[in-house]
């Protein structure tokens, strides 16, 4: 055990023939018990000051390790958000592709009907065409025959016609 200021202050020399002169040894320890307080009371504020220093240091030891799980935790939050990024846009990509592919597939579905309807219309017009041409033909066939000029020899008498219809009106 250390000895305190008041162990100094309290000792006591045995006296011998011719020993120390005892004002000067008592001068010397009061000395060494002043120096030895503020020693000690030095000592006590450093371990103070050092006690607070570690209670900071264990403070900032501790912010520090959040910091650090929170940089963890942030990096790989970021990770995972840019893996989800990438398999979102993948999937988009996918889903555009998918889309893009339908829409090629009903434009040349719908191409290959209007060309086989185009084709049907040419089929239909041809043969409106020719029956049509037949159609004209014929009846320029009728107007060439010679029973129109057939028409122009009857006589109808006029007379006739009148007793007709007033024997018509009669009955």
């Amino acid at each position: 055990m250390p000895l305190t200021p008041l162990d100094i202050h309290n000792k006591e020399f045995n006296k011998g023939f011719r020993g120390y002169d005892e004002d000067e040894v008592n001068e010397f320890l009061d000395q060494v018990i002043k120096d030895y307080e503020l020693v000690l009371r030095e000592k006590k504020e450093l371990e103070e000051r050092l006690h607070d220093m570690q209670e900071r240091l264990g403070h900032f030891t501790s912010i520090e390790e959040t910091l650090n799980k929170s940089i963890v935790i942030a990096q790989e939050a970021g990770e995972d958000v840019k893996r989800n990024a990438q398999k979102e846009a993948k999937l988009i990509i996918k889903e555009a592709e998918k889309n893009a592919d339908r829409i090629v597939n009903e434009s040349l579905s719908k191409a290959r009907r209007i060309a086989l309807e185009i084709e049907d219309l040419k089929k239909q017009s041809k043969i409106f065409r020719t029956r049509f041409k037949m159609l004209i033909e014929a009846q320029l066939d009728m107007l060439n025959t010679d029973d129109w000029d057939h028409l122009l020899d009857y006589e109808v008498d006029a007379t006739e016609l009148k007793m007709h219809e007033e024997e018509d009106s009669l009955a």
